[in-house]
C-alpha cells in the first residue's frame, strides 16, 4: 500500500526550541517535504543525531529517533542500518561531532559505503556552547564570541568526504529550502554512503557567516553545468570534485559535487560472505523468548564467528 503522507505528518507534538532565525529550521522543513515526496513510511525511517543544537532534530519528527552521544551519532546509526538493512536511516550532526570527535567515525563510514544519509549541520561553530570555532571555521575568522580570531585551519567537509569513499557528496543551504528538499531525497535515492554538507547560519554567535553572506555567494553547481556522475574510472572525477569544493571567494557552489553508484554497498559486501544476511539479518533473528536464551552456546558463537569481517 502506497502511503498518502503529507509534510505536516512527519512533524512531532515536541516544541521546536532553536533559536528565531536559525538555519535548521530550513533543514527540518527540507526533511518534512523530501520524506512526504518519496512516501517514507515513518516505522522505517530512523534519525539519528549526536550533541549540539542539531542534536534535537529527532525530537522534532514524527519518527524513530535516536538521540546519542557526542561524536558517536555515526557508529550507533551504522549498528541500526547493518541490523536491519530494510530502514531508512540519517543522521543529524553538527560539524564539530561529525569533524572533530567523530572525524575518525566519519572516513569509517566512507571507507564502508553504508547505504545510509549523513547530513552535517555547518555553522562553523560549536552553537551550543556559545559559539567556539568548530572544524569548519576558516583561519583568521574571528566571530563574535571568539576573543582573537581563528588560529586553526579549517577542514574541506566535501574533500574529507571524497577522500574517505563516499560515494555521494552534494552541499545544500538552510536558506533554499526546496533546493535543499531535492538534495535530501536524492541522497535518500542513492544506493551507498551519502554525504550532505549544509551550510546553515547561526543567528546568534557566527556574525560572519550570514544569511545575507550566502545569499550573496551561493549558487547551483548543476545550472552551472557542472556534472557529478562517474561514467567511467572514479578518480578524474574525484579529482575535480575536489578541486571544484575549493571554489573560494565571491562565490560558493552547491548542488552534487559527485554521485557513483558503480561501489558495492556494506550490505552487498555482508552477502558475499553471509548469503542469507538479507532474508535474515540480526534484526530478525530469534535469539531469546520467554526471558530464555533460544540458542546455543556453540550456535551462538558460530553465528558471532560468520560476522567477524
Amino acid at each position: 500500500m502506497v502511503l498518502e503522507l503529507k509534510p505536516t505528518d512527519y512533524k512531532s507534538s515536541v516544541w521546536v526550541d532553536w533559536c528565531p532565525g536559525c538555519g535548521n529550521f530550513g533543514i527540518l522543513s527540507a526533511m518534512y517535504q523530501a520524506f512526504a515526496e518519496l512516501k517514507l513510511d515513518p516505522r522505517k525511517i530512523v534519525v539519528v543525531s549526536g550533541i549540539g543544537c542539531s542534536g534535537k532534530t529527532p525530537h522534532f519528527l514524527n519518527v524513530e529517533g535516536v538521540h546519542t552521544l557526542h561524536g558517536r551519532a555515526l557508529p550507533y546509526a551504522e549498528g541500526i542500518k547493518v541490523a536491519n538493512p530494510e530502514l531508512e536511516v540519517l543522521v543529524n550532526a553538527g560539524d564539530g561531532d561529525l569533524l572533530g570527535i567523530g572525524a575518525g567515525h566519519f572516513v569509517a563510514l566512507g571507507r564502508r559505503n553504508i547505504d545510509m544519509v549523513v547530513m552535517m549541520h555547518d555553522n562553523t561553530v560549536y552553537a551550543l556552547t556559545k559559539g567556539q570555532a568548530a572544524p569548519t571555521l576558516e583561519r583568521g575568522a574571528k566571530p563574535k564570541s571568539l576573543p582573537k580570531p581563528n588560529i586553526q585551519d579549517a577542514v574541506n567537509p566535501i574533500a574529507l568526504a571524497l577522500a574517505s569513499g563516499y560515494t555521494f557528496v552534494a552541499r545544500g543551504y538552510s536558506g533554499k529550502v526546496k533546493h535543499l528538499k531535492e538534495l535530501i531525497k536524492a541522497a535518500i535515492q542513492h544506493r551507498g554512503s551519502a554525504f550532505l554538507d549544509i551550510l546553515q547560519p547561526c543567528v546568534t554567535y557566527d556574525n560572519i557567516h550570514t544569511y545575507d553572506y550566502y545569499n550573496e555567494r551561493v549558487y547551483d553547481l548543476q545550472e552551472s553545468g557542472y556534472d557529478p556522475e562517474v561514467k567511467g574510472e572514479p578518480e578524474p572525477k574525484i579529482a575535480e570534485a575536489i578541486a571544484k569544493s575549493y571554489e573560494k571567494g565571491s562565490k560558493i557552489p552547491i548542488g552534487i559535487f559527485y554521485r557513483n553508484p558503480n561501489v558495492p554497498t556494506f550490505d552487498e559486501r555482508l552477502k558475499e560472505r553471509i548469503p542469507s544476511y538479507m532474508q535474515n539479518p540480526p534484526a530478525y533473528q530469534t535469539i531469546e523468548k520467554g526471558g530464555k536464551t533460544v540458542i546455543s552456546q556453540e550456535l551462538f558463537e558460530k553465528i558471532f564467528e560468520s560476522y567477524l569481517i
